[in-house]
């Protein structure tokens, strides 16, 4: 997850997915990945205090800044390159349970209330951020 001012998503030249202040997630599916993943990084993401208050501390959530999400699906986090220089692929979740745990995943952040815009699952998307900070936070289900 990044803190951004500004981001958006190309894909064949066309903008797809565009945000405003909020954040820009890549997002990373694994086969053992379900609902209990969803909920736990849905209420973290729309829970989590990293604006400025009045004070200039990192103390205000999405929802308080009216922030929005450009959720972008990004196997290629699960690259493993302990050996040689071309990196594995094969801990990704499966394509078809990927995409599927990727959409619930964007629609439950919806029903917290934030706009979520998004890439196009497996497409080659040109991705641009302006970064707000910057704040970079890695949320990993499987150290929760």
């Amino acid at each position: 997850m990044q803190r951004v001012k500004r981001s958006s998503v190309t894909i064949d030249n066309q903008v797809h997915g565009k945000i405003g202040q909020g954040f820009m997630l890549l997002v990373g599916v694994e086969d053992s990945d379900g609902p209990e993943e969803i909920k736990y990084l849905v209420h973290k993401i729309s829970k989590l205090r990293v604006f400025e208050d009045e004070n200039d501390k990192l103390n205000l959530d999405l929802a308080t800044v009216g922030g929005e999400i450009l959720s972008i699906s990004q196997f290629t986090l699960y690259a493993d390159t302990k050996k040689g220089n071309r990196p594995s692929f094969i801990n990704a979740g499966k394509p078809d349970h990927a995409k599927k745990i990727y959409q619930q995943f964007n629609d439950s952040l919806r029903n917290e209330g934030i706009k979520v815009e998004t890439g196009i699952f497996g497409a080659d998307m040109a991705v641009e951020l302006i970064n707000d900070g910057p704040v970079t936070i890695i949320f990993d289900t499987d150290n929760r």
